[in-house]
């Protein structure tokens, strides 16, 4: 039985469902069904989750709270939706704080309860149209992994034969490598003919790369690494797929560039590996109405994995250190008694965040500001906080980029570390001033330095 409460009531016709793999718990206000049913038990099945929400419209209720458990709560989350019930999807961490609640039935009346009191904040969820981009290229994602995989398996069929070929070409499964590679699933053993397919770009001769392809051939061998090149050109195959399915949902975006021209690219040399198919680059550009790649570290893959994970409404967060802080990329506040127990970055597992880390771990030899900041974090801090840092502020500078429609201005390191000197100036003589000193600067000179005897 349920405790009366006296807090006052937020949301007074909200329900609660408690998510299983088998069957949903629905709690209702107390009353609210006409057979006096508070709590219902619903199988997963289409017709079932049909008649819950049938229930709920009986029930007049009019948001709903849920638990997001697995993906069994996606089917319930769209039928709920199309109905027109505002629902919410709770984090489970927020609702377990109170012990010896731990049935079906009790959890879906603390649910129930706590989002009637308007304790329950519902969690970010994209729009329809980028929900349906984030599945595909989640799909490219998942593809790209196991792909991975069978290079691996190529790789290891190549050392077990003693075919150095990894020694020689930056890229096994480049175009020298998957040259030679198909030569030898097709017959040919003799290194020098093997050598001479090298592309013209390769860095090492003939001679080098045949030296490197004298190996003992087995058949158990030759048939795993054959096997290894079918299955990576299948997973190639439906990457392609993937692709045109991602440029024709891009395709379906409202034009937002407002007739603004696309500006030069800043990469130089042909695509990066794993690149899409298509011109992403303008398609994230008409759909945006600003060109991410323009950010040092960001690549079209990073900027279409970023807008597909938080989509191109920034204002569902209020500033830019409230979309910093759902990423998990601020430090954290943990005080008590006045003292700080510990700063590190809340554990969260976001897609985004990973993006702008893997964004920032680009940075280590780029001549600009954000390179010129990274380095010098991982001077300070050590690489990992230094990832931390400057994906934090990649991360607020998309925020703006997205909200505002503004331009990137690029920054160069000699400018970085100009500004960088002001400011350390300027801390220097409000420091003087604070304890009666005035900061003055020293005469220029080549004896600046040196030792007095």
């Amino acid at each position: 039985m349920r405790q009366p409460s006296t807090l006052p009531q937020i949301t007074p016709h909200a329900a609660g469902v408690d998510i299983g793999a088998h069957s949903h718990f629905a709690a209702v206000p107390p009353g609210a069904d006409p057979q006096g049913h508070d709590v219902r038990e619903f199988e997963t099945f289409t017709a079932d989750l049909y008649a819950l929400a049938d229930w709920l419209t009986a029930c007049a209720v009019t948001s709903v709270a849920m638990e997001s458990t697995g993906v069994y709560w996606i089917p319930l989350f769209q039928i709920l939706e199309e109905r027109g019930f505002d629902v919410r999807l709770v984090d489970p961490r927020r609702m377990k704080h109170v012990p010896g609640r731990k049935t079906d039935v009790v959890d879906c009346q603390w649910i129930q309860q706590l989002h009637s009191f308007g304790l329950l904040d519902g969690a970010f969820r994209p729009s329809a149209d980028i929900v349906l981009l984030r599945g595909f290229l989640r799909q490219r994602a998942m593809l790209l992994r196991s792909c991975a995989q069978h290079i691996q398996h190529i790789h290891k069929s190549l050392e077990q034969m003693n075919l150095k070929l990894h020694l020689v070409v930056s890229n096994i499964v480049g175009v020298t490598g998957l040259r030679i590679i198909r030569t030898i699933l097709a017959g040919e053993r003799d290194p020098l003919k093997l050598a001479a397919l090298r592309d013209r770009r390769c860095k090492n001769d003939v001679a080098t790369i045949a030296r490197a392809l004298h190996g003992h051939y087995r058949p158990d061998l030759l048939f795993a690494l054959r096997q290894a090149v079918e299955l990576f050109d299948l997973y190639q195959t439906k990457v392609a797929e993937c692709d045109k399915e991602i440029e024709a949902v891009l395709a379906s975006f409202d034009d937002a560039s407002k007739g603004k021209t696309l500006p030069p690219s800043r990469r130089k040399g042909g695509a990066y590996r794993n690149a899409p198919a298509f011109d992403a680059r303008s398609a994230l550009f008409r759909i945006s109405g600003t060109d991410l790649t323009r950010v040092e570290g960001i690549d079209t893959s990073i900027a279409l994995t970023v807008i597909s994970e938080v989509g191109l409404d920034m204002r569902r967060w209020p500033s830019e250190k409230h979309f910093a802080s759902w990423l998990g990329l601020c430090p954290g506040s943990k005080v008590s008694g006045g003292r700080v127990l510990s700063s590190r970055t809340k554990l969260c597992a976001n897609r985004a965040a990973t993006a702008f880390r893997l964004a920032a771990n680009g940075l280590h030899n780029s001549h600009s500001a954000l390179g010129a900041f990274f380095r010098r974090k991982k001077a300070q801090l050590g690489t990992p906080k230094a990832i931390t840092a400057t994906a934090h502020k990649i991360a607020r500078l998309v925020y703006r980029l997205l909200r505002f429609g503004e331009d990137y201005i690029q920054v160069g390191e000699e400018e970085y570390e100009r500004r960088h000197r002001a400011r350390t100036v300027r801390s220097l003589e409000r420091r003087a001033h604070s304890l009666g000193f005035v900061l003055h600067p020293a005469p220029a000179g080549p004896d600046l330095l040196a030792v007095p005897a």
